[in-house]
């Protein structure tokens, strides 16, 4: 399992690089084939960004999301890559179940 949080006008402090690990770590559970994930952390003016790109075997994601909060933008960017993620196994389990009949 490999996560690179890095941030951006922004200071990573423990607390927020182990919210983001343990959210995003959540999406090994989903999936197997994930190879690594990449977040970038940004604050611009008085929104917080929070962008990720997925790396796995065939494809790669990307999502970002925007808050007040750096917190809130973490979950949802952990929603969106979820959802895209769990979408892929869902695509590669209808894919090979196809092929057998």
């Amino acid at each position: 399992m490999q996560i690179a949080i890095s941030g951006h006008h922004v200071e990573l402090t423990d607390s927020l690089k182990d919210y983001t690990s343990e959210k995003l770590s959540k999406l090994y559970r989903q999936v197997d084939d994930i190879l690594s994930i990449q977040v970038v952390l940004t604050v611009e003016k008085s929104v917080q960004k929070a962008e990720a790109t997925v790396r796995m075997k065939g494809a790669d994601y990307f999502a970002n999301a925007e808050s007040e909060d750096m917190y809130t933008a973490i979950d949802l960017l952990s929603d969106k890559l979820s959802r895209q993620v769990v979408k892929h196994k869902e695509k590669l389990t209808a894919r090979h179940q196809g092929m057998g009949r």
